[in-house]
């Protein structure tokens, strides 16, 4: 055993000083220095913050956890919605396509804080969707003005939403009631009831007492004496 061992290195340096024509201790040496200078220079070139890193490893972390079940949360209003951006950990991320509450939650490095969808997340981003807009006028479920494209590409997404995630609500519409209409209807005008009994045909008893007081007038059934 020791005699190949003596045998390998005999070869080795061999072909060290055939090959370099440096003594196995000045390549050794080299060689050494190179690995060293190598991670040096490596280490100048490493651009990702030590934070940064951290923090994607955390939410790769996080990520790989068993997620709880979609909680339903049925008709809510938008304002609601809000509170599920992903800024409290505890709670779902939710986002909203067409009025339709998806939970994103599986996707929280690409809707979450930090993400580059998090502007999405707890809104009805339907129109920014639509025009791939990053502006916040667009971050609303108003799709009037889009162009016939516009709304195509909103299909596609709102059909990625609906194979890949969980529906758990719609957005709560605010209906407007007219005043004129409903429980809240206002009654006629009193005095324009009144006016309406006041201007029909008199009654049968006011009738007879004109008529009674017409006949029992002198005066008004003999022309004066001059």
């Amino acid at each position: 055993m020791a005699a190949a061992a003596s045998a390998a290195w005999e070869t080795l340096t061999q072909t060290v000083e055939a090959y370099t024509g440096l003594s196995p201790a000045s390549f050794f040496t080299v060689l050494a220095l190179a690995v060293a200078i190598y991670f040096t220079v490596a280490g100048f070139f490493d651009t990702q913050p030590v934070a940064q890193r951290e923090h994607v490893h955390e939410r790769e972390v996080a990520e790989r956890e068993p997620l709880e079940p979609p909680v339903q949360l049925g008709e809510v209003a938008e304002e609601e919605l809000l509170a599920y951006d992903g800024s409290d950990p505890k709670k779902p991320l939710l986002m909203a396509i067409k009025g339709q509450i998806y939970d994103v939650t599986q996707s929280r490095m690409f809707y979450g804080p930090g993400g580059p969808y998090a502007l999405f997340a707890g809104k009805d981003a339907s129109r920014a969707l639509a025009k791939m807009s990053f502006e916040p006028k667009d971050l609303t479920g108003d799709l009037s003005g889009l162009g016939p494209f516009e709304l195509e590409a909103l299909q596609d997404w709102e059909y990625k939403f609906m194979s890949k995630y969980v529906k758990v609500g719609t957005i709560k519409k605010n209906v407007s009631v007219p005043v004129n209409e409903g429980p809240y209807a206002s009654a006629p005008n009193a005095t324009e009831q009144s006016a309406q009994v006041t201007e029909g045909t008199s009654s049968p008893a006011d009738h007879e007492a004109r008529t009674k007081d017409v006949s029992t007038d002198p005066d008004a059934t003999e022309p004066k004496e001059n």
